[in-house]
């Protein structure tokens, strides 16, 4: 009797070993079953509010624009650059250097101001860029027309594309 005690023992002692290891693996297998995924890319709308329907030689305005991710990712940067194809002028963040035409440059807030100056007595076209680190990218053209010395207000036109 004592022979089958020990047995039974034995066993059962195993049959416990196995089902811990068991539900161990059903408990790992389940989590790497169910990963986690970490979503990083976040598409873009960019806000602008309204600009000055002219702008004289020598005048600059204030363009200000913010950028509404749809989600947040800390690490996100974002980037501008901009070409001007009509007149000329120079476009600057505050008051750093202006900007050259293609080049980019880091933006380290998502709200923020542009200056744009009129250097000449005629129509001025330029667009702006604004791409983040995962490609995503916004395209906004400004249309100014020149201001008349008889103080006659030309439309402006400003298009999110």
């Amino acid at each position: 009797m004592n022979t089958i005690i020990k047995i039974t023992r034995s066993t059962l002692s195993t049959l416990f070993i196995l089902l811990v290891l068991l539900v161990s693996e059903l408990g790992l297998s389940s989590c790497a079953q169910n990963d986690l995924e970490i979503r990083q890319n976040f598409p873009f709308e960019i806000s602008v509010m309204p600009v000055p329907k002219n702008i004289a030689k020598d005048e600059y305005v204030e363009i200000r624009i913010k950028i509404h991710p749809e989600g947040n990712f800390e690490d996100t940067q974002y980037h501008l650059r901009y070409f001007q194809f009509e007149g000329t002028g120079k476009l600057q963040y505050y008051n750093t250097q202006p900007y050259f035409p293609n080049d980019s440059y880091r933006l380290f807030e998502r709200e923020f101001r542009l200056y744009y100056t009129s250097t000449s007595d005629v129509s001025q076209s330029f667009t702006v860029w604004i791409s983040d680190t995962f490609g995503n990218e916004k395209k906004i053209e400004f249309q100014f027309n020149s201001k008349k010395a008889n103080g006659e207000s030309h439309a402006i036109e400003l298009m999110n594309i």
